[in-house]
């Protein structure tokens, strides 16, 4: 049978990224020595020299396929990269790959556990031979606002958030787990987020969150600076997200920093 994507190309364009996108996939993530199952959304290219018609994605799929019964790390998916542009013959790759983690959380008083779900991704690149891996996870977490709470004879109003940082280390050694991340954001919160509250619990994280009101920005400031204490970060951005309790509009604020 005839190679169609082989054949030869005239126009002179070389495409800077060509694959597949929305592929559902069970892997299986490797986080701080624990592996869980998840279910993941992909995206994965690469680049097309001008003189190629089309790219193999097949390959792609190949690639992605045997990779769902092996654990994924920060280093492994740098292995689906390399693997990538050897089979692809390509000087460049990306990968995407979206997931729902779980991670256990044991509530204040009663110690009842249950698990609390973050929307995660890896995001890797090989260009040319060098190497970016990118850390996504989003945190939600309770704040009340000081401004309500100062103003108000009785109560104040709260709200669910969510802050989401991205973190690149200086190189693909170096590493932090999803868990350990979300739980730095979790402590700047006015209160943590649970999957399962008892009354008692209740309780205490509505004056939990009474005793330590913060506004998006305050989240936002007090995140940035426990990143800072993270070793070897070469890039990181936080964003934060207030879904508004009696607005109907949300709060927002955002910071990016290079080292």
């Amino acid at each position: 049978m005839d190679d169609v994507q082989n054949q030869q190309d005239k126009r002179g364009i070389k495409v800077q990224q060509t694959g597949v996108k929305n592929v559902c996939l069970p892997f299986l993530i490797e986080d701080g020595g624990k592996v869980q199952q998840v279910q993941a959304l992909i995206k994965f290219t690469v680049s097309l020299s001008q003189n190629l018609r089309g790219t193999h994605m097949s390959r792609l799929l190949e690639i992605l396929t045997d990779w769902t019964i092996k654990p994924l790390s920060m280093s492994a998916v740098m292995s689906i990269l390399t693997e990538a542009i050897d089979k692809l013959n390509t000087d460049a790759t990306k990968i995407k790959i979206a997931f729902k983690y779980f991670v256990e959380r044991e509530a204040p008083v009663s110690k009842k556990k249950s698990l609390l779900d973050l929307d995660c991704f890896f995001e890797a690149e090989i260009i040319n031979e060098q190497k970016k891996f990118i850390l996504g996870v989003s945190v939600p977490l309770t704040t009340l606002c000081p401004c309500s709470k100062e103003i108000s004879n009785f109560g104040a109003h709260n709200q669910r958030s969510v802050c989401s940082i991205k973190i690149q280390f200086a190189d693909t050694k170096s590493t932090i787990s999803i868990n350990e991340l979300a739980k730095i954001i979790e402590m700047q919160a006015s209160s943590q987020m649970y999957g399962l509250l008892k009354r008692e619990d209740e309780k205490f994280v509505t004056e939990a969150a009474y005793k330590n009101p913060k506004f998006v920005e305050d989240i936002l400031r007090d995140v940035v600076l426990a990143v800072r204490k993270i070793d070897n970060v070469k890039y990181f951005s936080v964003e934060c997200e207030n879904f508004e309790s009696i607005h109907n509009h949300n709060a927002f604020a955002f910071h990016e920093e290079f080292n």
